[in-house]
C-alpha cells in the first residue's frame, strides 16, 4: 500500500501541483490561495493522496511516522505538494495534537473538518519579545480563569497560516510567571471569537505557505471551558506530543524539495558545457554532485531512526533534534550547491532551484533553531556521561 501510494502520489505532484507552482515561481496567493487549495484537494482526494496520514476515523489511513516518510518526501517535491495533500504545516501538525489530546466533542468540531481539509488552522506560540520564542517558557500571553472559561489577553506573532485559518490552538499562561516551567494550557478558539484578531502579515522571504506568517492580538478574549485542549496548566507537556512528529515532517518534506533542486541542477550541468567539456564532467562539479546525495542520504537515514523511535511510543527528544537539526543544514548545502550548479539560472526564475533555497531557508531557524537544539543536546550528553561514571 505504501509504495503504491508513493507512486500515486509522484504522479499527483508531477500532473496537477508542479505545472501551477512553476507558473507563478512559487507564490501560493498569485497562484490563487485558498482556491488553489480546494481545487488541488479535490483532486488530491479523487487521486487517493490525500491526508493518509490522518486518523482513520476522520477518513485517513493512519499512517504512522515511518510509513509516511517517502510519500511526504513525494508530495514535497513541490513546495504546492504538501498543501495540496493535506499534509502541509501547520495542519499536519494540529491533526497530529488533536488527534492524541482532543475530547470527543472536539475531535468533531476541530479534528474532522481539518483532516478532511475542509478547513485550516494555526498554532499560536510565538510571542515578540520578550515572550516566547526559542525559550517557550517565555509564554507572556495570559488566560484568566472566570466563571465558565477564560479570558485571553497577548500578542502573538509568525503565526503560520493565521491569515483564513478557520481556529487557533492559542497557548497562553494560565499559571505562573514568565520564564518559569509549566503554567501554560492550549486553548481551542475559532476566529470568530470576539478579541482575537489577526492585526498584519509578518513579511518574510518566503511565499508558498498559505495564511501567510501573521501577528494576532487577543483583548479579552473568552475562552469556554469546554475548548481547554487537554488539561489545564499541562500545554507544555501537551506540545510535546505534537512537536516531535512536526520536526520530523517538514525533514520528510524539506528534503523532496531539495530532492527537486538538486535533481534540477544535475540534468543542468550533464547538458551545459565549458571550456570544452559538459560541467558534468569537471571535478569540482562532480564533488557538489557527490555531496549532494551524501547529505540527502544522511537525512534520510537520521529521520528514520527518529520515526522508528517515535512509531514505538518514545519521545525521541534527541534523535528528532538530531535529525531535524542535521536536516535543515545539509537541505540548506543541498540547494546552495544546486544553485552553484546552476549558475546565472540558479538565481534566476528560470529554473526553481532559487526559490527553493528562499523558501527552505527558514527551515534552520523555525521548529527551534540550530543553535537551541545544540545546546539541548550538549546538555543531555554532559548529563548522560556524567552520571554513567558515578
Amino acid at each position: 500500500m505504501t509504495d503504491d501510494l508513493v507512486t500515486r502520489t509522484r504522479t499527483f505532484i508531477r500532473t496537477h501541483v508542479l505545472p501551477v507552482e512553476d507558473a507563478h515561481d512559487g507564490d501560493v496567493e498569485a497562484a490563487g490561495g485558498d482556491r488553489l487549495r480546494a481545487e488541488l484537494r479535490d483532486r488530491a482526494r479523487a487521486a487517493g493522496v490525500f491526508a493518509p496520514q490522518a486518523p482513520v476515523d476522520c477518513g485517513g489511513l493512519g499512517l504512522g511516522m515511518t510509513d509516511r516518510a517517502a510519500m511526504f518526501e513525494e508530495a514535497g517535491y513541490a513546495l504546492f505538494g504538501p498543501m495540496a495533500t493535506g499534509i502541509a504545516a501547520p495542519d499536519e501538525g494540529n491533526i497530529h495534537l488533536l488527534d492524541a489530546v482532543a475530547t470527543d466533542k472536539q475531535r468533531a468540531t476541530y479534528l474532522q473538518p481539518l483532516a478532511r481539509g475542509e478547513v485550516r488552522s494555526a498554532f499560536a506560540m510565538t510571542e515578540p519579545s520578550p515572550g516566547a520564542g526559542s525559550d517557550p517558557t517565555a509564554l507572556t500571553t495570559r488566560a484568566t480563569k472566570v466563571d465558565g472559561g477564560w479570558i485571553v489577553n497577548g500578542r502573538k506573532w509568525f503565526i503560520t497560516g493565521a491569515d483564513g485559518a478557520a481556529f487557533f490552538i492559542t497557548m497562553a499562561r494560565t499559571s505562573g510567571e514568565p520564564g518559569q516551567p509549566g503554567g501554560a494550557t492550549m486553548l481551542l478558539m475559532p476566529a470568530e471569537t470576539e478579541g482575537l484578531e489577526v492585526v498584519r502579515h509578518v513579511g518574510t522571504v518566503d511565499k508558498a505557505m498559505i495564511g501567510g506568517h501573521c501577528e494576532l492580538r487577543y483583548t479579552d478574549a473568552f475562552v469556554p471551558d469546554s475548548e481547554v485542549l487537554g488539561a489545564v496548566d499541562e500545554g507544555f507537556a501537551h506540545a510535546q506530543v505534537r512537536l516531535g512528529p512536526a520536526r520530523m515532517t517538514h525533514v520528510m518534506r524539506w528534503t523532496g524539495a531539495a530532492r527537486r533542486a538538486h535533481e534540477v541542477a544535475v540534468g543542468h550541468v550533464a547538458e551545459r558545457s565549458a571550456f570544452g567539456a559538459r560541467l558534468a564532467d569537471l571535478g569540482m562539479i562532480q564533488q557538489m554532485i557527490a555531496d549532494n546525495e551524501i547529505d540527502l542520504a544522511a537525512t534520510r537515514a537520521l529521520l528514520l531512526v527518529a520515526c522508528r523511535e517515535l512509531d514505538e511510543g518514545g519521545r525521541a527528544s534527541a534523535s528528532t533534534s538530531i535529525a531535524k537539526t542535521f536536516a535543515a543544514e545539509a537541505l540548506h548545502r543541498v540547494v546552495d550547491r544546486a544553485t552553484q550548479m546552476c549558475g546565472g539560472m540558479g538565481v534566476s526564475t528560470e529554473l526553481p532551484v532559487a526559490r527553493i533555497a528562499r523558501e527552505i531557508r527558514p527551515f534552520r531557524i523555525y521548529d527551534g533553531p540550530s543553535e537551541v537544539h545544540r545546546w539541548s543536546l550538549a546538555k543531555r550528553a554532559i548529563r548522560r556521561i556524567t552520571e554513567s561514571r558515578q
